[in-house]
């Protein structure tokens, strides 16, 4: 199975990538993760992106395509791979298409997370994250279930800033819905509900896709 999650912030892209990765026995790779590891290693990849970010610049396409060829390359990826946060535009998406026709494995299916504006901003909004370690909660709990450390919102958490999030998602990666669709390749589910029901129905969905 090689599939790209797709869906605006406050979707659940993260969690839901979590669950259909392990429910097909394939890497979950994130645009996040692949970053980190290539800083952390100091590849060239990372160097180069690195000199970006410290001007406090935008990392360049060109840097994240060749990122992620790389990990596509992987000895893991074998048998399929999920893709979160890749591709983020049309140019990218392209792109990918081109380095999968090279290997001669293409995508599989596009998995799209619909979910209302009202629904992510209240979603969002409302989360909290802890200081110690990271992990994000939501409601208005007072401690961290798992460390007790404090919690609280993030900057990119409150509403306004949601917003413009969301402008930039409509802006730049919404037109990745129709490049798929029109390839073929596009699933869309409802993203609202219990976590185990929407996982469930993305599976369902994507089973009758490929039957």
């Amino acid at each position: 199975m090689r599939l790209i999650l797709v869906g605006p912030p406050g979707a659940g892209k993260g969690t839901q990538a979590v669950h259909l990765a392990a429910h097909y026995s394939i890497p979950h790779i994130s645009t996040g993760d692949i970053f980190r590891a290539n800083l952390k290693e100091g590849t060239p990849l990372g160097v180069e992106a690195k000199g970006y970010m410290d001007k406090g610049e935008l990392v360049p396409d060109s840097v994240t395509n060749a990122m992620v060829k790389d990990r596509l390359n992987h000895s893991d990826t074998t048998n399929g791979f999920l893709l979160d946060g890749f591709p983020r535009n049309v140019a990218q998406a392209e792109v990918l298409k081109g380095i999968l026709e090279e290997k001669k494995t293409p995508i599989d299916a596009a998995l799209e997370l619909a979910i209302e504006n009202s629904e992510i901003i209240k979603r969002l909004s409302s989360r909290r994250t802890c200081k110690e370690c990271g992990k994000a909660f939501p409601g208005a709990l007072d401690k961290c279930d798992s460390c007790g450390g404090e919690l609280y919102q993030r900057d990119d958490d409150k509403e306004e800033v949601i917003s413009r999030r969301l402008e930039v998602y409509t802006e730049q990666t919404a037109p990745i819905i129709s490049f798929y669709r029109t390839a073929g390749l596009l699933i869309t589910i409802p993203a609202v509900g219990d976590v185990a029901e929407i996982t469930a129905g993305a599976i369902r969905a994507l089973s009758q896709k490929l039957s």
